[in-house]
């Protein structure tokens, strides 16, 4: 979603600019406020449904037995079946202290992994497959194109074709839409790897692994936690995906 504002150009000459939306969407569980994310308008059902997950808030989908997205703008109401229930305590997941160093990266690797398990046997992808990804994954940006203020992230297949892809200006925001959409349609989401148009830090690793993705691409740099995660949880770590090159941090490809 994008507006229009008017601006002023370097000479001062007047012109109007298209500008990507950003607004607050409050998350609600069976009546307790989960969360207020800042995110850019639409596929907001998806969000939903990639955060419960890639949070370790909810273990799967199954458990969901209607989002209301029509009582209040900007609130999204979840409710659960009867069988289904979650802890309010994993909402504090990333607010813990850990008596050997307290509040850290070893610290805060640990947690999560113990909440995901780690990925045994990864399967290999091609180098062709991720060369490709990024002309792809832009020419799929279409928010992005008019107003060069979203992130985008793809899901792909190993032959490299585009399964799906979300835009948010929010990162994160991406990462749960797209993640949402793929667990909504069953996408082999275990087969697939993800791209994401910039930087990749511990979080995007981490919502990788809830999602069970064994891949992760990056156009831009990696963070060292989101490098140090990627060898605890088994997956594989890209950065620097711009053709002809890449650099591998984590894991292997196939020759």
């Amino acid at each position: 979603m994008d507006r229009s504002f008017s601006a002023r150009a370097a000479d001062g000459s007047p012109k109007n600019e298209r500008v990507a939306v950003e607004e607050p969407l409050q998350i609600t569980l069976d009546g307790c406020p989960i969360a207020v994310v800042m995110r850019t308008p639409g596929h907001d059902l998806d969000l939903v449904r990639g955060f419960l997950v890639t949070e370790g808030i909810l273990p799967s989908l199954t458990g969901i037995r209607r989002i209301d997205d029509e009582a209040v703008p900007n609130h999204l109401r979840v409710f659960l079946s009867d069988e289904a229930a979650f802890d309010p305590t994993r909402l504090q997941r990333h607010l813990f202290s850990a008596s050997s160093c307290g509040i850290c990266g070893k610290a805060s690797i640990d947690r999560i992994v113990a909440d995901f398990p780690p990925i045994p046997h990864p399967p290999r992808f091609p180098p062709s497959a991720l060369l490709q990804a990024p002309d792809r994954l832009r020419a799929a940006q279409t928010t992005f194109a008019t107003t060069g203020g979203l992130h985008g992230v793809g899901l792909f297949e190993a032959s490299g074709s585009l399964l799906a892809c979300r835009e948010d200006i929010g990162r994160h925001n991406a990462v749960d839409k797209l993640i949402g959409h793929a667990l909504a349609h069953e996408l082999p989401l275990a087969e697939s790897f993800l791209l994401v148009s910039g930087r990749v830090s511990f979080e995007i690793m981490q919502k990788a692994l809830g999602a069970r993705i064994p891949l992760v691409a990056a156009i831009s740099a990696p963070s060292s936690l989101a490098i140090e995660f990627a060898q605890a949880s088994g997956q594989s770590l890209v950065g620097f995906l711009r053709p002809p090159r890449f650099n591998v941090y984590a894991g292997e490809l196939r020759d």
